[in-house]
């Protein structure tokens, strides 16, 4: 059997967004030819022209003019949530990228231990940092310091960060990423989502209370069941079709789209014309809140 469609519509739908969005730019572009202006972020100044040095949406804030980048590199924030995966284990520490533009640092005595525990780091602990995280590793953590270079210092000391494993991960541009209080969710529908600042999100089965408690070092290597590696794989299209439309990231949103999604089979998500009808009952939905 051969799945045929016609992209027409998908083209057209391309083509009333770019007409939506006036204030789109591409480098070269003049933005104003008014001095009274000051240049911000993504702006140069030309033949006494204000031009857009990089594609993006231009931004005015008073008399300041910067063009917000369309795809950029996560510039990191104190108090981020971020999801990154372990690249190097060094002395006392370990290199972690964070899809920032340098290589984030994770000190050993910004770690809890396996079990929590809160205790002097030894030497011991230094020879054993190879056992807690090794290169490949993925981790949920927080930005705690931003250095002077942009490079960004993460710890683990809450029982809710640490190691992760048993789910899925999808990359999103950091703009869609909404700003929340937590970005830890436990779903009605069974699943945990963790949706990190730095546009990586998580998406695994609903931990148990013990496993919550152990800091994410022992871990259940179990099987995961089929109807959860259902779930799981139904929020991944979700995410990937939110943010296909541009869609922010937050909690609401994702179980909005999931709930409009269980109409279709899982693998049927990401075709366009139904990807689309997900994001249009989903937008009226998410508009009545005021979100």
């Amino acid at each position: 059997m051969v799945d045929i469609r016609v992209v027409g519509a998908r083209d057209r739908q391309k083509q009333e967004l770019t007409e939506e969005i006036s204030n789109l730019v591409c480098p070269g572009d003049v933005i104003t030819t008014d001095t009274g202006f000051m240049r911000g972020h993504g702006t140069y100044m030309e033949d006494e022209k204000l031009h857009a040095s990089v594609a993006g949406v231009v931004e005015r804030v008073n008399k300041l003019i910067c063009v917000k980048p369309l795809k950029t590199r996560y510039n990191g924030e104190v108090g981020d949530v971020v999801i990154g995966r372990i690249i190097e284990v060094g002395q006392k520490r370990w290199k972690v990228d964070t899809r920032s533009k340098l290589d984030s640092i994770l000190m050993l005595s910004s770690v809890n231990l396996p079990g929590g525990e809160l205790r002097r780091r030894s030497e011991e602990d230094e020879k054993m940092m190879r056992n807690y995280l090794k290169e490949g590793d993925l981790i949920s953590a927080e930005v705690q310091s931003v250095f002077s270079d942009g490079a960004l210092s993460l710890h683990t000391r809450s029982l809710k960060y640490g190691k992760l494993a048993q789910g899925t991960i999808i990359q999103v541009s950091p703009s869609l990423i909404k700003r929340r209080k937590t970005h830890f969710h436990t779903l009605p529908c069974g699943a945990t989502i963790i949706l990190g600042n730095n546009g990586s999100v998580w998406i695994s089965a609903t931990m148990n209370e013990e496993t919550e408690q152990t800091g994410g070092y022992e871990q259940d290597l179990e099987p995961v069941s089929k109807g959860d590696r259902e779930v799981i794989a139904r929020l991944r299209n979700c995410v990937i079709a939110l943010s296909e439309h541009q869609m922010m990231l937050y909690d609401t949103s994702v179980l909005y789209s999931y709930e409009e999604s269980l109409r279709f089979n899982v693998k049927d998500i990401l075709k366009p014309e139904i990807m689309t009808e997900i994001i249009e009952n989903t937008q009226p939905r998410l508009e009545s809140l005021g979100t």
